[in-house]
Protein backbone atom coordinates (compact mmCIF):
# COMPACT_ATOMS: atom_id res chain seq x y z
CA UNK A 1 0.00 0.00 0.00
CA UNK A 2 1.56 3.49 -0.96
CA UNK A 3 2.01 6.11 1.35
CA UNK A 4 -0.37 8.95 1.75
CA UNK A 5 2.55 11.71 1.32
CA UNK A 6 0.12 14.62 0.86
CA UNK A 7 -0.56 14.66 4.60
CA UNK A 8 3.45 15.88 5.04
CA UNK A 9 2.98 18.90 2.60
CA UNK A 10 2.67 22.56 4.07
CA UNK A 11 -0.49 22.59 5.75
CA UNK A 12 -0.71 26.57 5.24
CA UNK A 13 -0.66 26.10 1.55
CA UNK A 14 -3.08 23.23 1.73
CA UNK A 15 -5.72 24.65 3.61
CA UNK A 16 -5.34 28.40 1.46
CA UNK A 17 -7.99 28.44 -1.28
CA UNK A 18 -7.89 28.96 -4.98
CA UNK A 19 -8.23 32.46 -6.17
CA UNK A 20 -12.18 33.45 -6.75
CA UNK A 21 -11.15 35.01 -10.34
CA UNK A 22 -9.27 31.73 -11.07
CA UNK A 23 -12.64 29.89 -11.01
CA UNK A 24 -14.84 32.15 -12.77
CA UNK A 25 -12.40 32.42 -15.41
CA UNK A 26 -11.96 29.44 -16.33
CA UNK A 27 -15.13 28.49 -16.31
CA UNK A 28 -16.01 30.94 -19.06
CA UNK A 29 -12.97 29.15 -20.69
CA UNK A 30 -14.66 25.93 -21.42
CA UNK A 31 -18.22 27.22 -22.48
CA UNK A 32 -19.05 28.48 -25.69
CA UNK A 33 -19.48 32.46 -26.69
CA UNK A 34 -19.05 34.01 -23.27
CA UNK A 35 -18.69 37.20 -22.73
CA UNK A 36 -15.92 37.23 -20.20
CA UNK A 37 -15.97 40.77 -17.71
CA UNK A 38 -13.83 38.50 -15.46
CA UNK A 39 -10.20 38.79 -15.85
CA UNK A 40 -8.20 42.62 -15.14
CA UNK A 41 -6.26 42.78 -18.50
CA UNK A 42 -6.29 45.84 -21.02
CA UNK A 43 -7.76 44.98 -24.36
CA UNK A 44 -5.22 47.01 -25.54
CA UNK A 45 -2.16 46.36 -27.44
CA UNK A 46 1.19 47.32 -25.81
CA UNK A 47 2.27 50.47 -27.69
CA UNK A 48 4.22 49.24 -30.89
CA UNK A 49 7.44 50.68 -29.76
CA UNK A 50 7.87 48.78 -26.18
CA UNK A 51 7.23 45.75 -28.88
CA UNK A 52 9.57 47.15 -31.07
CA UNK A 53 12.44 47.20 -28.57
CA UNK A 54 11.87 43.86 -27.46
CA UNK A 55 12.28 42.67 -31.50
CA UNK A 56 15.03 44.78 -31.55
CA UNK A 57 17.19 43.58 -27.85
CA UNK A 58 16.38 39.70 -29.27
CA UNK A 59 17.66 40.57 -32.43
CA UNK A 60 20.92 41.88 -30.58
CA UNK A 61 21.18 38.76 -28.87
CA UNK A 62 20.69 40.75 -25.25
CA UNK A 63 19.43 37.57 -23.47
CA UNK A 64 21.83 37.56 -20.33
CA UNK A 65 21.01 38.21 -16.84
CA UNK A 66 20.87 41.55 -15.57
CA UNK A 67 21.57 42.96 -12.81
CA UNK A 68 19.54 41.17 -9.54
CA UNK A 69 18.16 44.38 -8.66
CA UNK A 70 17.17 45.09 -12.62
CA UNK A 71 18.95 46.90 -15.28
CA UNK A 72 20.46 50.36 -14.17
CA UNK A 73 19.33 52.04 -16.89
CA UNK A 74 15.55 50.68 -16.02
CA UNK A 75 16.22 51.68 -12.14
CA UNK A 76 16.83 55.11 -13.25
CA UNK A 77 14.25 55.77 -15.31
CA UNK A 78 11.76 54.14 -12.79
CA UNK A 79 13.42 56.57 -10.39
CA UNK A 80 12.61 59.63 -12.35
CA UNK A 81 8.98 58.39 -13.12
CA UNK A 82 8.58 57.95 -9.36
CA UNK A 83 9.91 61.84 -8.87
CA UNK A 84 7.54 63.06 -11.13
CA UNK A 85 4.58 61.12 -10.22
CA UNK A 86 4.22 61.40 -6.58
CA UNK A 87 7.41 63.58 -5.88
CA UNK A 88 9.08 61.39 -3.79
CA UNK A 89 12.91 60.55 -4.33
CA UNK A 90 14.45 57.19 -4.23
CA UNK A 91 18.04 56.23 -4.90
CA UNK A 92 18.28 53.58 -7.86
CA UNK A 93 20.97 51.92 -7.04
CA UNK A 94 19.85 51.26 -3.20
CA UNK A 95 16.40 51.65 -3.02
CA UNK A 96 14.57 50.20 -6.40
CA UNK A 97 14.24 46.76 -7.17
CA UNK A 98 12.61 45.30 -10.59
CA UNK A 99 10.59 42.24 -10.13
CA UNK A 100 8.42 39.56 -12.05
CA UNK A 101 5.01 42.14 -11.92
CA UNK A 102 3.81 43.54 -8.85
CA UNK A 103 2.29 40.10 -7.37
CA UNK A 104 6.23 39.07 -6.86
CA UNK A 105 7.07 43.21 -5.55
CA UNK A 106 4.61 42.69 -2.54
CA UNK A 107 5.71 39.23 -1.92
CA UNK A 108 9.31 40.78 -1.31
CA UNK A 109 7.87 43.52 1.14
CA UNK A 110 5.55 40.87 2.82
CA UNK A 111 8.09 38.52 3.58
CA UNK A 112 10.71 41.03 4.52
CA UNK A 113 9.09 42.61 7.14
CA UNK A 114 6.38 40.19 8.64
CA UNK A 115 7.35 37.78 10.89
CA UNK A 116 5.32 34.38 12.55
CA UNK A 117 2.40 36.01 14.55
CA UNK A 118 2.57 39.43 13.53
CA UNK A 119 -0.34 41.16 12.57
CA UNK A 120 -1.26 42.69 8.89
CA UNK A 121 -4.02 44.83 8.30
CA UNK A 122 -6.03 44.22 4.79
CA UNK A 123 -7.91 46.97 3.47
CA UNK A 124 -10.87 44.98 2.25
CA UNK A 125 -12.29 44.51 -0.69
CA UNK A 126 -8.59 43.99 -2.10
CA UNK A 127 -6.72 42.00 -4.74
CA UNK A 128 -6.49 38.17 -3.44
CA UNK A 129 -3.20 38.12 -2.89
CA UNK A 130 -2.44 39.61 0.35
CA UNK A 131 -3.95 37.83 2.75
CA UNK A 132 -2.47 34.25 1.81
CA UNK A 133 0.96 35.78 1.45
CA UNK A 134 0.70 36.77 4.94
CA UNK A 135 -0.50 33.17 5.75
CA UNK A 136 2.76 31.72 4.26
CA UNK A 137 5.00 34.46 6.93
CA UNK A 138 3.24 32.64 9.78
CA UNK A 139 1.31 36.58 10.17
CA UNK A 140 -2.21 36.88 10.57
CA UNK A 141 -4.42 38.94 8.57
CA UNK A 142 -6.64 41.23 10.19
CA UNK A 143 -9.57 42.64 7.60
CA UNK A 144 -10.72 45.90 7.82
CA UNK A 145 -13.31 46.02 5.98
CA UNK A 146 -14.68 49.69 4.22
CA UNK A 147 -18.08 49.96 2.90
CA UNK A 148 -19.59 51.63 -0.44
CA UNK A 149 -21.41 54.07 2.32
CA UNK A 150 -17.95 55.70 2.70
CA UNK A 151 -17.37 55.17 -0.91
CA UNK A 152 -14.81 52.28 0.29
CA UNK A 153 -12.13 54.53 1.56
CA UNK A 154 -10.22 53.63 4.81
CA UNK A 155 -10.65 56.30 7.70
CA UNK A 156 -8.70 56.82 10.05
CA UNK A 157 -10.85 55.72 12.93
CA UNK A 158 -11.02 52.44 11.42
CA UNK A 159 -7.32 51.95 11.04
CA UNK A 160 -6.97 53.14 14.74
CA UNK A 161 -9.81 50.65 16.03
CA UNK A 162 -7.89 47.63 14.74
CA UNK A 163 -4.23 48.75 15.40
CA UNK A 164 -2.97 46.49 18.79
CA UNK A 165 0.44 45.70 19.84
CA UNK A 166 1.29 42.98 17.36
CA UNK A 167 0.16 45.11 14.20
CA UNK A 168 3.21 45.06 12.06
CA UNK A 169 1.86 46.26 8.41
CA UNK A 170 -0.48 47.83 6.56
CA UNK A 171 -1.33 47.11 3.23
CA UNK A 172 -2.97 49.95 1.36
CA UNK A 173 -4.53 48.92 -2.18
CA UNK A 174 -5.51 52.08 -3.99
CA UNK A 175 -6.48 53.20 -6.30
CA UNK A 176 -8.55 50.29 -5.54
CA UNK A 177 -9.20 46.22 -7.58
CA UNK A 178 -12.15 45.65 -7.06
CA UNK A 179 -14.23 48.78 -6.39
CA UNK A 180 -12.07 51.56 -8.24
CA UNK A 181 -11.74 53.39 -5.13
CA UNK A 182 -9.42 55.62 -4.72
CA UNK A 183 -7.87 57.70 -1.86
CA UNK A 184 -7.12 61.62 -1.96
CA UNK A 185 -4.18 63.36 -0.23
CA UNK A 186 -7.06 64.63 2.11
CA UNK A 187 -7.70 61.02 2.48
CA UNK A 188 -4.40 60.10 3.17
CA UNK A 189 -3.48 62.71 5.81
CA UNK A 190 -5.65 61.35 8.90
CA UNK A 191 -4.39 57.98 8.10
CA UNK A 192 -1.03 59.06 8.09
CA UNK A 193 -1.21 61.02 11.70
CA UNK A 194 -2.20 57.30 13.01
CA UNK A 195 0.46 56.07 11.78
CA UNK A 196 2.73 58.55 12.72
CA UNK A 197 3.01 57.48 16.58
CA UNK A 198 3.58 54.11 15.38
CA UNK A 199 6.05 51.54 14.75
CA UNK A 200 4.13 50.15 11.58
CA UNK A 201 4.99 49.98 8.08
CA UNK A 202 2.99 50.45 4.71
CA UNK A 203 2.64 48.52 1.76
CA UNK A 204 1.09 50.94 -0.82
CA UNK A 205 0.07 49.14 -4.11
CA UNK A 206 -0.35 51.82 -6.56
CA UNK A 207 -0.62 49.26 -9.57
CA UNK A 208 -3.39 51.63 -10.91
CA UNK A 209 -2.14 54.72 -10.52
CA UNK A 210 -2.11 56.30 -13.89
CA UNK A 211 -5.87 55.02 -14.31
CA UNK A 212 -7.13 57.76 -11.47
CA UNK A 213 -9.99 59.69 -13.41
CA UNK A 214 -10.11 62.89 -11.27
CA UNK A 215 -7.33 64.84 -10.15
CA UNK A 216 -4.10 63.02 -9.96
CA UNK A 217 -3.09 59.86 -8.26
CA UNK A 218 -1.48 60.92 -4.42
CA UNK A 219 0.60 58.38 -2.95
CA UNK A 220 0.80 58.08 1.21
CA UNK A 221 4.54 58.34 0.81
CA UNK A 222 4.35 62.18 -0.16
CA UNK A 223 3.23 62.23 3.13
CA UNK A 224 5.34 64.12 6.15
CA UNK A 225 7.01 61.05 8.02
CA UNK A 226 5.75 58.37 5.39
CA UNK A 227 8.35 57.42 2.77
CA UNK A 228 10.58 55.57 6.20
CA UNK A 229 8.28 53.12 6.59
CA UNK A 230 6.31 52.66 3.25
CA UNK A 231 7.16 49.94 0.48
CA UNK A 232 5.53 51.06 -2.70
CA UNK A 233 4.82 49.02 -5.69
CA UNK A 234 3.77 49.46 -9.28
CA UNK A 235 4.44 48.09 -12.41
CA UNK A 236 3.78 48.06 -16.17
CA UNK A 237 1.27 45.64 -16.82
CA UNK A 238 -2.03 48.41 -16.57
CA UNK A 239 -0.66 51.13 -17.22
CA UNK A 240 1.31 50.47 -20.72
CA UNK A 241 -1.12 47.30 -21.09
CA UNK A 242 2.15 44.88 -20.32
CA UNK A 243 0.53 41.97 -18.20
CA UNK A 244 2.29 39.16 -20.01
CA UNK A 245 5.61 40.76 -20.10
CA UNK A 246 5.79 40.43 -16.52
CA UNK A 247 7.79 43.07 -15.04
CA UNK A 248 7.12 45.58 -12.02
CA UNK A 249 9.01 47.08 -9.52
CA UNK A 250 8.89 48.31 -5.60
CA UNK A 251 10.62 51.73 -3.86
CA UNK A 252 11.70 51.25 -0.48
CA UNK A 253 14.13 52.65 1.97
CA UNK A 254 17.80 51.04 1.67
CA UNK A 255 16.93 49.24 5.05
CA UNK A 256 13.68 47.62 4.15
CA UNK A 257 15.38 47.17 -0.09
CA UNK A 258 18.37 45.48 1.15
CA UNK A 259 15.78 42.68 2.96
CA UNK A 260 14.20 42.49 -0.22
CA UNK A 261 16.50 42.09 -2.94
CA UNK A 262 17.95 39.50 -0.74
CA UNK A 263 14.75 37.63 -1.38
CA UNK A 264 14.97 38.27 -4.85
CA UNK A 265 18.12 37.31 -5.39
CA UNK A 266 17.65 33.67 -4.02
CA UNK A 267 14.38 33.33 -5.64
CA UNK A 268 13.97 34.98 -9.09
CA UNK A 269 17.35 35.94 -9.74
CA UNK A 270 16.48 39.03 -12.16
CA UNK A 271 13.83 39.66 -13.79
CA UNK A 272 13.33 38.42 -17.79
CA UNK A 273 15.91 40.95 -19.40
CA UNK A 274 13.79 42.03 -22.53
CA UNK A 275 10.88 42.79 -21.04
CA UNK A 276 13.66 45.08 -18.81
CA UNK A 277 14.71 47.13 -22.08
CA UNK A 278 11.15 47.34 -23.38
CA UNK A 279 10.66 48.73 -20.49
CA UNK A 280 12.79 51.68 -20.50
CA UNK A 281 11.04 52.47 -23.46
CA UNK A 282 7.48 52.55 -22.21
CA UNK A 283 8.66 54.94 -19.48
CA UNK A 284 10.72 57.86 -21.86
CA UNK A 285 8.42 57.54 -25.08
CA UNK A 286 5.33 55.96 -24.35
CA UNK A 287 3.55 57.68 -21.38
CA UNK A 288 1.03 59.72 -23.79
CA UNK A 289 0.23 55.97 -24.96
CA UNK A 290 -1.37 55.53 -20.89
CA UNK A 291 -3.32 58.84 -21.13
CA UNK A 292 -5.45 57.52 -24.15
CA UNK A 293 -5.98 54.08 -22.77
CA UNK A 294 -7.24 56.08 -20.00
CA UNK A 295 -9.50 58.26 -21.67
CA UNK A 296 -10.90 55.34 -23.19
CA UNK A 297 -11.64 53.49 -20.39
CA UNK A 298 -13.37 56.97 -18.49
CA UNK A 299 -15.58 56.59 -21.59
CA UNK A 300 -16.51 52.57 -20.59
CA UNK A 301 -16.45 53.96 -16.95
CA UNK A 302 -19.56 56.14 -17.32
CA UNK A 303 -21.26 53.43 -19.43
CA UNK A 304 -21.12 50.59 -17.11
CA UNK A 305 -22.10 52.70 -14.23
CA UNK A 306 -24.99 54.00 -16.51
CA UNK A 307 -25.48 50.75 -17.75
CA UNK A 308 -25.75 48.97 -14.01
CA UNK A 309 -27.54 51.62 -12.58
CA UNK A 310 -30.93 51.43 -15.43
CA UNK A 311 -30.33 47.86 -14.51
CA UNK A 312 -31.29 48.83 -11.03
CA UNK A 313 -28.39 46.97 -9.69
CA UNK A 314 -26.55 50.23 -7.40
CA UNK A 315 -23.26 50.82 -8.51
CA UNK A 316 -20.89 53.05 -7.23
CA UNK A 317 -19.16 55.21 -9.30
CA UNK A 318 -15.53 54.36 -9.44
CA UNK A 319 -12.43 56.83 -9.72
CA UNK A 320 -9.35 54.37 -10.60
CA UNK A 321 -8.61 50.91 -11.91
CA UNK A 322 -10.84 49.77 -14.28
CA UNK A 323 -13.68 47.47 -12.56
CA UNK A 324 -17.31 48.51 -11.39
CA UNK A 325 -18.42 46.84 -7.98
CA UNK A 326 -22.55 46.67 -8.52
CA UNK A 327 -24.91 45.58 -5.33
CA UNK A 328 -26.79 42.94 -6.41
CA UNK A 329 -28.59 42.25 -2.91
CA UNK A 330 -31.84 43.12 -4.51
CA UNK A 331 -31.49 40.09 -6.67
CA UNK A 332 -32.07 37.65 -3.24
CA UNK A 333 -29.02 35.95 -4.81
CA UNK A 334 -25.49 35.67 -2.54
CA UNK A 335 -22.81 36.95 -5.36
CA UNK A 336 -21.55 33.28 -5.88
CA UNK A 337 -25.11 32.18 -7.22
CA UNK A 338 -25.58 35.08 -8.96
CA UNK A 339 -22.16 34.29 -11.06
CA UNK A 340 -22.88 30.99 -11.74
CA UNK A 341 -26.39 31.73 -12.87
CA UNK A 342 -25.14 34.25 -15.25
CA UNK A 343 -22.37 32.20 -16.71
CA UNK A 344 -24.50 29.54 -17.07
CA UNK A 345 -27.58 30.75 -18.48
CA UNK A 346 -26.47 34.10 -20.39
CA UNK A 347 -22.51 33.24 -20.98
CA UNK A 348 -21.69 36.26 -19.15
CA UNK A 349 -18.45 35.51 -16.81
CA UNK A 350 -17.77 38.64 -13.57
CA UNK A 351 -16.58 37.66 -10.05
CA UNK A 352 -18.44 37.37 -6.98
CA UNK A 353 -17.13 39.93 -4.45
CA UNK A 354 -16.24 38.18 -1.48
CA UNK A 355 -13.79 36.39 -3.83
CA UNK A 356 -12.13 40.01 -2.04
CA UNK A 357 -12.56 39.28 1.21
CA UNK A 358 -16.14 38.49 3.29
CA UNK A 359 -16.87 42.42 2.82
CA UNK A 360 -17.51 41.80 -0.87
CA UNK A 361 -20.62 39.86 -0.48
CA UNK A 362 -23.42 41.40 -1.94
CA UNK A 363 -21.53 42.37 -4.77
CA UNK A 364 -19.86 41.51 -8.18
CA UNK A 365 -16.32 42.63 -9.58
CA UNK A 366 -16.80 43.58 -13.34
CA UNK A 367 -14.25 44.53 -15.36
CA UNK A 368 -14.47 46.92 -18.03
CA UNK A 369 -11.33 46.74 -19.60
CA UNK A 370 -13.47 45.58 -22.86
CA UNK A 371 -14.63 47.44 -25.99
CA UNK A 372 -17.99 49.69 -25.59
CA UNK A 373 -19.68 46.77 -27.93
CA UNK A 374 -18.38 44.01 -25.82
CA UNK A 375 -19.46 45.61 -22.77
CA UNK A 376 -23.01 46.82 -24.66
CA UNK A 377 -23.63 43.01 -24.92
CA UNK A 378 -22.81 41.94 -21.76
CA UNK A 379 -25.81 44.67 -20.27
CA UNK A 380 -28.39 43.17 -22.53
CA UNK A 381 -27.34 40.12 -21.62
CA UNK A 382 -27.63 40.40 -17.44
CA UNK A 383 -30.25 42.88 -18.37
CA UNK A 384 -32.42 39.72 -19.34
CA UNK A 385 -30.90 37.93 -16.75
CA UNK A 386 -32.84 40.22 -14.70
CA UNK A 387 -36.06 40.23 -16.37
CA UNK A 388 -36.11 36.54 -16.28
CA UNK A 389 -35.38 36.59 -12.50
CA UNK A 390 -38.02 38.75 -11.79
CA UNK A 391 -40.54 36.82 -13.54
CA UNK A 392 -39.55 33.48 -11.86
CA UNK A 393 -40.29 35.24 -8.57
Amino acid sequence: MSRDMSKLLNQTAVNMKPSGIRRFFDIAQQMDDVISLGVGEPDFKTPWKVRQTAIDTLQKGRTCYTANAGLKELRQEIAAYINKTIHTAYDPDREIVVTVGGSEAIDLAVRAIVSPGDEVLVVEPCFVCYAPIVEMCGGVPVSIETKVENEFRLTAEQLREHITERTKLLILPFPNNPTGAVMTREDLEPVAEVLRDTDIFVLSDEIYSELTYRGKHSSIVELPGMRERTVVVNGFSKSFAMTGWRLGFACAPRYIMEQMLKLHQYCIMSSPTTSQYAAITALRDCLPDTVKMKNEYNIRRRFVVDGFNKLGLTCFEPQGAFYVFPCIRSTGMTSEEFCERLVHTKRVAVVPGNAFGECGEGFVRVSYAYSVAHLREALKRIGEFLEELGESK
